[in-house]
């Protein structure tokens, strides 16, 4: 399963992945941070339909891989309550070279982020608690917040599939 609502278990991903002919190595990890927008957080509650985001997310390994020249790519992802500091997401990835790696790992967490529907509770400091607004689902989902002839949602992410689409900034995970 790529979404669990066990601790996730950087060790055995990484044992799961080994290759010989891999010279890179890159870990994504995705950690509950104590704040957001200027409010203090106590801790996170992901959800999500399982068998669909673990389809989606299977998907997006598969595409990660025809994508870059990478011979593994892994995404899990919790769900479930999760305190401040633990691990909310592991992406890993194997490639002969560094570049490919990391721009896989990058690539792939992106679109975890913004097409597997992963809904995300915060619980603050004040007691009070809210969901936290994701990303649209599809750029064409998006067309109201972009402007005409963009492949920019309106969270600021490039469409993926969009062959010229640049590389963009990094958002975090958790």
């Amino acid at each position: 399963m790529r979404l669990t609502e066990d601790p996730l278990q950087l060790d055995a991903l990484i044992a799961d992945s080994i290759d010989a002919r891999s010279g890179a190595l890159v870990v994504f990890g995705g950690t509950v941070r104590d704040h957001h927008e200027g409010r203090g957080v106590t801790h996170l509650a992901y959800s999500a339909y399982a068998p669909l985001g673990d389809r989606l997310i299977r998907e997006i390994e598969r595409a990660t891989l025809a994508k870059f020249k990478v011979y593994h790519c892994r995404v899990v992802h919790r769900t479930g309550s999760l305190d401040v500091g633990e691990v909310a997401i592991y992406a890993v990835v194997r490639a002969a070279h560094r570049r490919e790696a990391f721009a896989a790992a990058q690539y792939a967490v992106d679109r975890v982020k913004h097409e597997v529907p992963v809904w995300k509770e915060e619980f603050y400091t004040d007691g009070s608690s809210g969901f936290v607004q994701g990303c649209c689902i599809g750029p064409e989902s998006c067309h109201p917040e972009r402007s005409e002839g963009s492949r920019t949602s309106r969270c600021g992410v490039r469409d993926p599939s969009s062959p010229s689409a640049p590389r963009h900034d990094t958002k975090e995970a958790a």
